[in-house]
C-alpha cells in the first residue's frame, strides 16, 4: 500500500480546533416560543435552524424540517420544545474540526452543531459552511506567509550543506504532559514550522503534521505520566519517536485495529480518543514501529523519507 498524499486542507481538518471555525454570534430560541414564532424568526434571519437554549444550556434544536412537520400536524401554536429535536449532539470547543465533520455527516443529523465549553455552556455553532469558510481563509493566510518566509527558508535549508561531517543530524525534543488538552498540538505545530524552515517539501510536511499530531494526542490521552516527542532530522529522512513510561500495552494487535480505543468516556465526550490515531499515523508515514510491554512503557517510531517518490508502507509496518 503506497503512502497516501495529505493535502493542506486535510491537515487543517485534523489540526484546527472547532473554536477557530465556529460562529460565535448564535441566534438562539427560547423553549417558550411558539413554533409559528420560530418559523418567522428563521425566515427573517435567513437560517434553516437554531438551537433551543435555557439558562445557556442547549436543550434541543429546531430545523425547517421540524417546522414543516409541525405544520403538517397542526402544531404551529405549540411551544417549540414540543416540536424540537432532542437530545442534541454537541461538540466541545477544543475538539478537532474532524469531530464536527464526522457528526455533521451522520445520517439523520442536523446541518449544524452547537459548540459548548466544558461547563456545558453554549459558546458557538458550527456548520459545513463555517468550517469551509474558516479553512479556506486559513489556507489563504498560509499561502501569503510562504513568500514572506521564502528567504529565511532558503537560508535554513542549507544547514546540512554548510556543516561538514560524516553524519549530520538535527535533534529536537518536546515534553508532552498527560491530559494537557490546552497545549495539545503545540509540539506538532512547532515541528511543522521547523521542517518548513528547513525547506522540507510541503506535501511531506503535511503528512508529518497529521501523524505527529496523532502521536502527540496519544501521549496526552492515554498516559498517566505524559511523555516526550524525540525528533531526528537528517538530510534524507525524518524520524519521530513518541515515548512514554506508562503502563504499556498488553495487546498490540488490538490497539492497531482502526476504531479500537481505551480512552475513557469523558475523553470521548470531548471529541478525542476515537481510536483512529495509529491508523492515521500508519497511513501518513513511510514506516511505523510500535514497541510496548505491560509495565515497560511504550515507544512509537515513525519514519518519513524526503525522497521525491514516497516509500511504501503496509508490509513495512512493524510491531514488537
Amino acid at each position: 500500500m503506497a503512502t497516501q498524499e495529505i493535502t493542506k486542507f486535510e491537515e487543517l481538518v485534523y489540526t484546527t480546533r472547532i473554536e477557530m471555525v465556529m460562529a460565535k454570534n448564535v441566534i438562539v430560541l427560547s423553549p417558550a416560543m411558539t413554533t409559528a414564532e420560530v418559523k418567522n424568526l428563521l425566515l427573517a434571519k435567513r437560517i434553516s435552524g437554531a438551537p433551543v437554549v435555557q439558562d445557556n444550556r442547549v436543550i434541543g434544536i429546531v430545523s425547517m424540517s421540524d417546522v414543516i412537520r409541525a405544520m403538517e400536524e397542526g402544531k404551529m401554536d405549540a411551544p417549540v420544545e414540543v416540536n424540537m429535536t432532542f437530545p442534541v449532539k454537541t461538540v466541545f470547543r477544543d475538539a478537532s474540526v474532524m469531530e464536527a465533520i464526522n457528526n455533521l455527516g451522520r445520517e439523520g443529523g442536523h446541518s449544524r452543531l452547537p459548540v459548548i465549553d466544558h461547563d456545558g455552556n453554549l459558546v458557538g455553532i458550527v456548520t459545513n459552511g463555517t468550517i469551509m469558510k474558516a479553512l479556506l481563509r486559513e489556507m489563504e493566510v498560509s499561502f501569503q506567509k510562504k513568500e514572506a518566509e521564502r528567504l529565511q527558508t532558503y537560508r535554513a535549508s542549507h544547514i546540512f550543506q554548510d556543516i561538514a561531517s560524516d553524519d549530520t543530524s538535527l535533534s529536537l525534543r518536546f515534553v508532552v504532559d498527560d491530559k494537557d488538552f490546552d497545549n495539545a498540538g503545540k509540539a506538532s505545530s512547532m515541528i511543522k514550522k521547523s521542517l518548513l524552515r528547513l525547506g522540507v517539501k510541503p506535501p511531506i510536511v503535511r503528512r508529518v503534521s497529521v501523524a505527529v499530531y496523532e502521536a502527540e494526542m496519544n501521549l496526552v490521552i492515554h498516559t498517566d505520566v505524559g511523555g516526550e516527542l524525540l525528533v531526528e532530522i537528517r538530510p534524507d529522512r525524518l524520524k519521530v519517536s513518541a515515548v512514554d513510561h506508562g503502563p504499556g500495552i498488553s495487546d498490540l494487535q488490538q490497539v492497531l485495529q482502526p476504531g479500537f480505543s481505551t480512552a475513557p468516556q469523558w475523553i470521548r465526550d470531548m471529541g478525542f480518543g476515537a481510536g483512529m490515531g495509529l491508523a492515521n499515523i500508519k497511513r501518513c508515514s513511510d514506516m511505523m514501529t510500535l514497541l510496548s510491554e505491560p509495565g515497560g512503557g511504550t515507544r512509537l517510531d515513525i519514519l518519513f523519507n524526503f525522497n521525491d517518490e514516497p516509500a511504501t508502507c503496509g508490509s513495512n509496518q512493524k510491531k514488537s
